[in-house]
């Protein structure tokens, strides 16, 4: 799968398909590790790859620290899925989704938070605004503190 824009959004619409229907099943409640587990098996079968807890190094200057961060879901290599099974999110989750945005260089992230009653509510997209990477549907909608 080629890196543009249009790719990126199928990817999203993708997760957000799978993981509605995973919410609509079984709901709010699960650990975050289950509702990784089940989104990350129903976008395999449908043909995408998944890899799941990916770790991240930090570089800084002349320090590297290996497999500082894991993120959740790399969806084709292309989109970060940070997942969530919270009452209510926080400003922390974004950054956080941010900063594995920045240090990978990623263009784009969702954030999806299974805790909330309805999973839409839940679903927010984080564009790194470092990225010269610009999707044709999400723009320069960035996040900030």
């Amino acid at each position: 799968m080629a890196s543009g824009g249009h790719d990126v959004e199928r990817l999203i619409t993708a997760t957000m398909d799978c993981g509605f229907a995973i919410h609509r099943a079984l709901g709010p409640g699960l650990l975050e590790s289950a509702y990784e587990i089940l989104l990350a098996a129903a976008l395999a079968k449908r043909g995408l790859r998944v890899q799941r807890q990916v770790a991240t190094p930090l570089s800084f200057e002349d320090v590297t620290i290996e497999d500082v961060y894991k993120i959740d879901l790399l969806v084709e290599g292309l989109l970060i899925v940070e997942l969530k099974s919270v009452e209510r999110l926080a400003s922390v989750h974004r950054k956080q989704l941010l900063t594995y945005l920045r240090i990978t260089g990623h263009p784009v992230g969702l954030l999806m938070n299974f805790g909330e009653a309805m999973l839409k509510n839940g679903i927010h997209r984080v564009i790194n605004d470092r990225s010269d990477y610009i999707a044709p549907k999400i723009g320069r909608a960035t996040y900030h503190e």
